[in-house]
């Protein structure tokens, strides 16, 4: 059998045996330690400097099981700071190991930090990357892949295997030239070409007959992408650590920072179909980039004929707005948990308030910037969660973005907004410019009850809101001019970043933090400060 697959269905089996044997066990500890350095990488045929984990471009893969606690100690070698996030991994109680600038102290050169922390009641398919500094656009990104415990089903028979494909936008340009041409106040280029795992192309190879999980996430810096495969129909089995309803689709929109996970049956005649990424929303005048795999039948002998299958309609967001309306959340499944999804009933609980965000391109200061409600966010030399456990004054703004647009002139500042643990919230982001946007949320996932693409969010709007099976996610798009509408409970304690996963964007300012807290200190809350955080700015030389 060829290495890819027969990793890939050796990796299921063994997952599946260990499960099995850590049933009713403490929670296991898995540790890693990752050695961070520059090295020459190749995606597109030319040499460029890359930031590589224990040598790898894309980064280590991390399979682990539903509750196993992860320790992951990260050397940096860079020349300049560092540090890591994992996307969608919730962090219970514990945003001390967040690994944004707000939560934590970049690592500096040649030190490192040992991140510990648990995939506490979450299956599916994440990812990791560098949250700093733009290193993301030279790598240091990989998958993080947590499997069900054996005691709580999968809605699906198992896969015969399941593949981890990581696809994203990439550029020729280095993240330090990047990172001078948005400092310098112009926008970056449309992006010179799409990778997935690294490389412009890539093989999966399974037995005809069966059905296989293909794990798709989008970890590219600001376009997002449709993936489809020749003559196949994907079967939606996870969003991004939740179970949707299953239905088929031709092919499937994955934006920013989003992730997904489907089943595809190889029920065709044993040959070599295409698997095609493309990306979606370009500008009008730039032909759309294409990365184009295979999927390889063992006993094939020849390929598919032409055509590649097509694309959605470019620049329609009907379709994908439709595609994205169509996802709902399995109400019958079970995720982590043993209860049912559906047995929260998140339509019938009253909201606490709403907050309506509304992005901007702005000049502040006379510089290229992004706003939210008018304020663009500035990294302070402190970590926001350090500066409010230390009760360090005359930093932290807090509760300046206004709750709704208010026209005010745009500034930079340093926002956090306060929030009450258990409180329920309405987010309404507001997509003022023509261009695709994804917001993310950091320690959370949240319903994602209403899109629209005709302008202004109103009240109104309300009304057509999906408030019984709308489908859970960390990370939602917003269509150009549009807006999209979610409610989250906020049950994690913590310092929590609410970001544009568009990576420009977050960078030049749109970005903001919610404190979600509450007056009662107990480890059922929040954990403390880890005895090995790294103290910088304001914080340097303060006890733990």
């Amino acid at each position: 059998m060829p290495r890819m697959a027969s990793l890939a269905l050796a990796r299921w089996v063994l997952l599946a045996a260990m499960a099995a044997r850590l049933a009713g066990a403490d929670d296991p500890y898995r540790y890693f330690t990752w050695i961070v350095t520059y090295g020459p990488i190749n995606p597109l045929g030319a040499i460029q400097q890359g930031i590589l984990i224990n040598g790898q471009f894309p980064g280590p893969r991390i399979d682990c099981v539903t509750n196993d606690n992860l320790i992951v100690n990260v050397v940096n070698n860079l020349d300049e700071p560092f540090l890591i996030t994992w996307n969608g991994i919730k962090q219970r109680k514990n945003s001390w190991q967040d690994g944004v600038a707000g939560t934590n102290c970049p690592i500096p050169p040649g030190a490192n930090y040992t991140y510990k922390f648990q995939a506490k009641d979450q299956i599916g398919t994440f990812t990791y990357f560098p949250s700093v500094a733009l290193h993301r656009a030279a790598g240091g990104f990989g998958a993080l892949n947590v499997y069900q415990r054996p005691a709580i089903p999968v809605p699906y028979p198992l896969p015969a295997g399941d593949f981890t494909l990581l696809v994203g936008d990439w550029y020729l340009a280095g993240h330090d030239q990047l990172r001078q041409t948005l400092d310098s106040g112009a926008p970056l280029p449309f992006p010179d070409a799409l990778l997935i795992n690294g490389m412009p192309s890539a093989t999966l190879v399974g037995d005809q007959g069966r059905t296989y999980l293909l794990r798709v996430s989008n970890v590219g810096m600001k376009t997002s992408i449709n993936f489809r495969v020749q003559g196949h129909s994907l079967k939606l089995a996870e969003v991004e650590g939740t179970h949707p309803v299953q239905n088929v689709y031709d092919s499937l929109d994955v934006h920013v920072g989003q992730s997904v996970a489907f089943l595809v049956t190889l029920d065709q005649p044993p040959m070599d179909y295409a698997m095609v990424a493309s990306t979606r929303f370009n500008p009008a005048d730039i032909s759309p980039l294409t990365a184009v795999g295979t999927l390889h039948y063992s006993s094939a002998t020849s390929m598919a004929p032409d055509p590649l299958p097509a694309g959605p309609p470019e620049q329609e967001s009907e379709w994908s707005m439709n595609q994205a309306r169509s996802f709902r959340w399995n109400l019958t499944a079970s995720a982590a948990r043993p209860n049912p999804q559906g047995s929260f009933h998140y339509g019938t609980i009253q909201t606490s308030r709403t907050l309506v965000l509304a992005s901007s391109a702005a000049v502040v200061a006379g510089q290229r910037r992004y706003a939210v409600n008018g304020v663009s966010f500035v990294v302070p030399d402190t970590p926001l969660k350090l500066l409010d456990n230390y009760n360090i004054a005359n930093v932290i703004e807090w509760d300046s973005v206004p709750e709704r647009p208010d026209g005010g002139a745009p500034r930079p500042g340093t926002p956090v907004v306060r929030l009450n643990l258990h409180e329920f919230v309405e987010v309404v982001f507001q997509n003022t410019e023509n261009e695709m946007q994804s917001w993310h949320l950091d320690g959370y996932d949240f319903w994602v009850v209403g899109y629209g693409d005709n302008g202004q969010w109103t009240e109104n709007e309300r009304l057509n809101y999906n408030l019984v099976d709308a489908q859970a996610r960390h990370t939602v798009q917003v269509y150009p001019n549009g807006w999209s509408a979610i409610l989250v409970s906020l049950d994690n304690q913590g310092m929590w970043n609410l970001r544009s996963a568009n990576w420009d964007r977050q960078y030049l300012g749109q970005q903001l933090y919610l404190r979600v807290w509450t007056a009662e200190q107990s480890f059922s809350n929040e954990y403390s400060i880890p005895t090995n955080a790294i103290l910088c700015g304001r914080a340097a030389g303060l006890p733990h």
